[in-house]
């Protein structure tokens, strides 16, 4: 994975550098070191960018974890325990007995 990377980012440097010389109809090779300067930008544009996607997996994987943590504590955790002045049997007394 990290080969394709380098080469994709050197690539993309490359070809960067090959399109803007020809925008301003310059030679393509005009000056060398800024193909390779380029290339190296590049490759290490495209490096960064693999390691902030793993990075954002793994934070998306434990926010992920958390939120279903959470909604079990809340759906099937504890439930409140009733005041002893309301029973069960007194709440549906109070529902059955018209005012």
């Amino acid at each position: 994975m990290p080969a394709t990377a380098t080469v994709v980012g050197a690539l993309l440097g490359l070809g960067t550098q090959l399109y803007s010389n020809a925008l301003r109809k310059l030679p393509y090779m005009r000056h060398p070191w800024e193909h390779l300067l380029g290339m190296g930008l590049g490759a290490v544009f495209v490096n960064q960018l693999v390691k902030w996607d793993e990075k954002l997996k793994e934070d998306l994987d434990k926010m992920l974890d958390k939120a279903k943590a959470a909604n079990e504590r809340r759906y099937f955790g504890s439930f409140p325990i009733l005041p002893s002045y309301l029973s069960s049997s007194s709440i549906i007394l109070l529902f059955l007995v018209p005012p």
